[in-house]
């Protein structure tokens, strides 16, 4: 121990850092000398799965169970509770996992907290939610003006009026959350170093039927440079409105993954389409391709890719699609892809799981044979391995 007080206070703050808070809080007990170091990490993380209670590893009924997970989000909101008081120095980065319900009012008065003191650099909240909705947060997070990076988790944001500017976040992890068009529109309009976007809906954001449009959205991400986003979201800004293109192009944009795709459905291609015309800068192209749904005929569309020959890659050098499973257009927008990239450098493609290592082949056939406009490019088409 003698060894590890003579390091540089910013080496053990590092090493605190890396240690469950619990374990960090522990070491308070070692000596006089390391009493107060835990008070002054800036790095707080609170997980509800590795916050160990005394009854950890009992064998209860279901009755047993309830109460003792009410009693632990207890004790770790109250252990939550008094490393903030006791807390010193800045805290840059804060990570709360836990399972919440709406009676969760200690969430409001923890992210008050913070906002008073107003340090914070990384916010993290990630719930899971004991409901239709997720948690609603207090509209003190938007007095967290230093954040550079937030990740929300089955969260709920449903606050109509104006909130104040987040001038420093530069990165935006949505995941099942919860609110209005007009909020998230709001809330990337005040965001004007947005550089990673991340909108994972997985059919579960709601959004009012208004009437703001795709290229509203995009208009409030003029510097994108990394962009993910469930196809979900595309009907919630009146997709009929559709336009050709983007009255803004993406020109920062190098990174694109689009979850729940599927072409023949109704704006799939149009839209993906929409984005790569938008984007002559885009790296990197990510699909991951949704065959699981059942669409009406009035929801189907058909189209052929001969529609869309003057579309250009000019930048890219990787695509990868996942979930492939040689549907109608699949294998054929993959020969447009190599057909018109200059640059590419690997096609990978993860089949879906009922394909066999004969379909694999046939498919990596029929892609070798095709016309390619870059010399080097690299074919790989094999399922992932279960784990």
């Amino acid at each position: 121990m003698d060894i590890i007080s003579k390091l540089p206070l910013g080496i053990i703050e590092t090493i605190l850092c890396l240690l469950p808070i619990q374990e960090a809080v522990r070491t308070s007990i070692l000596s006089r000398e390391w009493r107060y170091r835990w008070i002054k990490i800036p790095k707080l993380v609170f997980k509800e799965r590795t916050f160990q209670v005394s009854t950890d590893g009992c064998v209860l009924d279901d009755k047993a169970r309830k109460r003792k997970e009410i009693a632990k989000r207890r004790k770790l909101f109250y252990a939550i509770y008094q490393v903030l008081l006791m807390h010193e120095g800045p805290i840059l980065e804060f990570t709360l996992s836990m399972r919440v319900d709406g009676s969760c009012f200690e969430i409001d008065n923890i992210i008050l907290h913070l906002s008073k003191k107003n340090t914070v650099k990384i916010l993290k909240l990630d719930f899971l939610y004991d409901g239709y909705e997720g948690y609603t947060l207090p509209i003190s997070l938007f007095s967290l003006h230093q954040l550079t990076d937030m990740h929300l988790r089955d969260c709920a944001l449903f606050h109509e009026r104006s909130f104040n500017e987040f001038g420093c976040l530069t990165t935006l992890h949505l995941e099942s959350v919860y609110t209005y068009e007009t909020t998230l529109l709001r809330l990337l309009s005040n965001c004007p170093l947005l550089k990673r976007f991340t909108l994972d809906c997985n059919g579960a954001t709601v959004f009012d039927s208004g009437s703001s449009t795709i290229a509203d959205l995009f208009e409030c991400l003029p510097l994108l440079e990394y962009l993910s986003f469930s196809f979900f979201m595309v009907k919630c800004f009146v997709p009929e409105r559709l336009p050709k293109e983007l009255p803004t192009t993406l020109v920062h944009l190098k990174y694109l993954c689009v979850q729940y795709l599927c072409f023949i459905q109704e704006y799939g291609f149009p839209f993906l389409v929409l984005l790569i015309r938008s984007s002559p800068n885009l790296e990197k192209l990510k699909l991951v391709m949704y065959d699981d749904i059942l669409l009406e005929e009035d929801e189907m569309v058909s189209f052929t890719l001969e529609d869309y020959s003057d579309i250009m890659f000019e930048h890219l050098n990787e695509l990868e699609i996942k979930d492939f499973s040689d549907a109608e257009n699949e294998l054929d927008f993959v020969k447009l892809v190599l057909a018109k990239s200059p640059v590419l450098k690997k096609v990978r493609i993860l089949p879906c799981r009922w394909f066999d290592r004969n379909d694999e082949l046939e498919i990596s056939k029929i892609l070798l044979c095709s016309p390619c406009a870059s010399p080097v490019v690299k074919i790989i088409v094999r399922k992932l391995k279960s784990s």
